[in-house]
């Protein structure tokens, strides 16, 4: 069997019909990509597209050539961009419950510093093997409690919608 040639990519020359190309580094002010937005806590809220293009490395080499390799960037103005929405305690505490539902194991209550498999083997890893040790102590620091601050230290509600980082293998009693 013949082996297929692999498409090289498509060279564009670089015309004046396109978006302005900068190379790293050479970036006007009042540009920026969606990360240094983010970054700098804004959203990209009325740009409609880019107005410009980031080129790669490696296109910084070949001024005659438009840059299409995946790893480009585009350029959007910082003037249009809005301050990111901050969630409301109640949607923060809804997340907070949902990622705790997926941490929780259904048969033994332990709550994991991970997302569980609970769709293909429905329940942690100890439970699954019929392992009925009591867990391991946690290995790291504890985690740190959501902005929410629900519930309050002194309810007898079970801590399981607080805002834990994943750990691998770090397992604590609820």
């Amino acid at each position: 069997m013949p082996r297929t040639r692999r498409k090289r990519p498509h060279k564009v020359p670089r015309s004046e019909a396109l978006l302005p190309e900068h190379d790293r580094g050479t970036v006007p002010e009042g540009l920026a990509t969606r990360r240094a937005l983010r970054e700098m806590g804004l959203s990209p809220g009325e740009n409609t597209g880019p107005v410009a293009i980031l080129r790669c490395r490696l296109c910084a080499t070949r001024p005659n050539w438009s840059c299409r390799h995946p790893t480009r960037g585009f350029l959007l103005r910082v003037d249009l961009a809005r301050p990111k929405r901050v969630p409301t305690l109640a949607q923060e505490l809804a997340l907070d419950r949902a990622l705790a539902a997926r941490s929780t194991c259904p048969k033994c209550s332990r709550r994991y510093y991970y997302c569980l498999p609970l769709r293909t083997v429905g329940s942690c890893d100890p439970c699954a093997r019929g392992d009925t040790s009591p867990p391991p102590a946690p290995t790291s620091s504890p985690p740190r409690r959501s902005r929410t601050g629900w519930p309050p230290d002194h309810c007898a509600i079970r801590r399981t919608h607080q805002d834990y980082r994943p750990h691998r293998n770090a397992v604590f009693e609820t």
